[in-house]
């Protein structure tokens, strides 16, 4: 597809602040990309008063529905006084706008940086945090978003691929591969029993939290879905062995001041894991037509890719026979 027929070829400057001032205020001319790439995200400053922070949504990936419970949920728990930059409402309390054929939300400015998950403190206080945004996440269920699962996950990924990208000297290593890991992710899901789903932010690693005056803050729950309460938890853990068991035991001492957590999630760790392997991937065939991806992910689609892709599904598969992580 041409650059300039890519949906968000729209999104000009003018385009942009016309969509902002649609709500009522007056942009003074300064608008920066930030870092995204699902959707596109920027800063547009405002005349007497703070920056404001708008999201234009990618098209035909949420249904208005699907996105309105990402941002109900959001306020749901910033309603309970939780740390979620959650987006701003209109005067008649909407969060979903639309402008010309796109949907976007404006949110508040929230400065901050990465938490540093190799201190055991601040596993401590996110597992605090995550305790309490679970509980709340467990209340009721997503009604139009779907859950994580070895289907949207796995299977499609995997068609995706085989269908229309991976080179014909590595096809039949990955589809040989590919069906181990998700014949394994069955084993082990079945091995671990009927475990309950709960609304989650989905997406948990160090990029959607923001760290300021030693506290976090939750951002971007694009993601959002039902799915085990340790699909927040493993993208925090790193290292040798020791050490996760170290940075998990300080982010549960944290989540059961205020949580109960099962500890039969644990063995879904490196199914997650896996399943977010093969989602990447596809994810990323999947934007090819976006001019942004070639640009920023020039290494995608080599053959040098594929091989170290590979490679990945090898090691991968040896994970999903390791023992799983253990509480103290």
């Amino acid at each position: 597809m041409p650059e300039n027929k890519h949906p968000f070829y729209r999104l000009t400057p003018e385009f942009v602040m016309d969509a902002v001032e649609s709500q009522g205020v007056c942009c003074d001319r300064r608008l920066f990309a930030l870092n995204s790439y699902e959707n596109r995200v920027y800063q547009v400053g405002i005349e007497d008063g703070l920056p404001l922070v708008a999201k234009f949504y990618r098209p035909d990936r949420w249904s208005g529905e699907q996105i309105q419970e990402e941002h109900y949920f959001c306020h749901e728990l910033s309603g309970h006084e939780l740390p979620v930059v959650a987006p701003l409402k209109t005067l008649e309390g909407r969060t979903l706008l639309e402008h010309d054929g796109f949907y976007f939300a404006l949110y508040p400015r929230h400065g901050g940086h990465a938490p540093e998950f190799d201190n055991l403190d601040n596993l401590k206080i996110l597992g605090r945090l995550l305790g309490r945004i679970h509980a709340v996440g467990a209340v009721t269920p997503f009604t139009h978003r779907p859950a994580l699962d070895r289907q949207s996950f796995g299977t499609s990924s995997v068609r995706l691929i085989e269908e229309g990208f991976i080179p014909q000297e590595y096809r039949a290593s990955y589809t040989a591969l590919t069906a181990q890991l998700l014949e394994r992710i069955d084993t082990i899901t079945a091995e671990a029993g009927q475990l309950r789903n709960i609304r989650t932010h989905g997406d948990c690693h160090a990029g959607n939290i923001l760290w300021r005056d030693n506290a976090p803050s939750f951002v971007d729950f694009d993601d959002a879905r039902m799915a085990p309460a340790v699909q927040d938890f493993w993208m925090m853990f790193s290292g040798e062995r020791p050490r996760q068991l170290a940075q998990l035991d300080s982010l549960l001492e944290g989540y059961r001041e205020f949580n109960y957590f099962d500890p039969r999630e644990l063995r879904l760790i490196e199914p997650l894991r896996t399943l977010r392997i093969l989602h990447y991937t596809a994810w990323l065939a999947r934007r090819w037509e976006d001019p942004l991806f070639p640009h920023t992910f020039f290494w995608f689609n080599t053959t040098r890719y594929w091989g170290e892709h590979i490679l990945q599904l090898r090691e991968q598969l040896a994970a999903l026979d390791e023992p799983p992580l253990e509480l103290f």
